[in-house]
């Protein structure tokens, strides 16, 4: 490990960033160092441009790739390399495109979730479905976390390290009891192969493109599209929008909670 990915990675522990955050920030700093053969410290603006340049026009990325790039740059050089430049100016983020997503329906969804072979694999894209969860987020839920008197999912440590809550239907509480005796999880809902482990995401991420492929649906299906299905089903099924309701807590983590009623699946408002 050289000195200066040392000090980046330190700078960024000391921020409590998380360890997907930090692998992507080094990783696209050592792209962009490998592409001129030279330390990213002896590199400048003219050089960042010329960068930015080839991934836009040779590369052809999309810009929210792109975005990852300038924010991993904009690191490394505001805080690690200490240079008081511009930085909108000196390494400019791209307009970022607001799409909506393709929304599956109902039928498509139980379509696309029979063609998953593995039962864990499909209780787990279940969950990321009918609560909203990313993928990182679902793999990563213990026994505990399933509050059926409440009828809430506690996610610890979602995105932005935020612990929030999300609804529970009686529909998924049905699915998670169903998958419980399966495997009889201890700690990990979705235990992994190793002892003590969670299930990884990228087993997931692999068992959901082998049944896009199998179900012959032409629509886009990842985990994290699947979470964004929530509202729209709870705006179809309703005629109304989510709510989401922020709250801080003494600790200063968001709770977020998602009251709605989606008679699909049965949901109600957490208490």
């Amino acid at each position: 490990m050289t000195p200066l990915r040392r000090r980046m990675t330190e700078d960024m522990q000391v921020r409590n960033f998380s360890p997907h955050t930090q692998n992507s920030y080094v990783q696209q700093v050592s792209l962009f160092a490998r592409h001129f053969s030279k330390s990213p410290e002896v590199l400048g603006p003219e050089e960042i441009r010329s960068y930015q340049v080839y991934l836009t026009n040779e590369k052809k990325l999309a810009p929210s790739s792109i975005l990852i790039a300038v924010s991993a740059l904009r690191f490394l050089y505001k805080v690690t390399l200490h240079r008081d430049w511009c930085f909108e100016d000196i390494i400019p983020a791209p307009k970022k495109p607001q799409t909506l997503p393709i929304v599956l329906s109902p039928e498509e969804v139980l379509q696309f979730l029979s063609c998953v072979q593995s039962v864990k694999h499909r209780t787990i894209l279940t969950v990321c479905y009918a609560a909203g969860l990313r993928i990182s987020e679902a793999v990563r839920l213990k026994v505990a976390d399933i509050d059926s008197e409440r009828m809430v999912i506690h996610v610890a440590l979602g995105k932005g390290q935020k612990d929030r809550y999300v609804m529970l239907s009686p529909k998924l509480l049905q699915i998670l009891r169903a998958w419980w005796p399966v495997h009889r999880p201890k700690k990990w809902l979705f235990p992994g192969d190793r002892v003590d482990s969670c299930i990884s995401s990228d087993a997931v991420e692999l068992a959901c493109q082998k049944a896009h492929q199998r179900c012959g649906i032409a629509k886009p299906v990842t985990p994290h599209s699947l979470r964004h299905y929530l509202p729209f089903r709870t705006m179809s099924c309703t005629g109304t929008p989510a709510l989401y309701l922020r709250q801080n807590s003494r600790s200063g983590s968001d709770i977020v909670l998602l009251i709605s009623i989606s008679p699909m699946l049965g949901e109600r408002s957490p208490p």
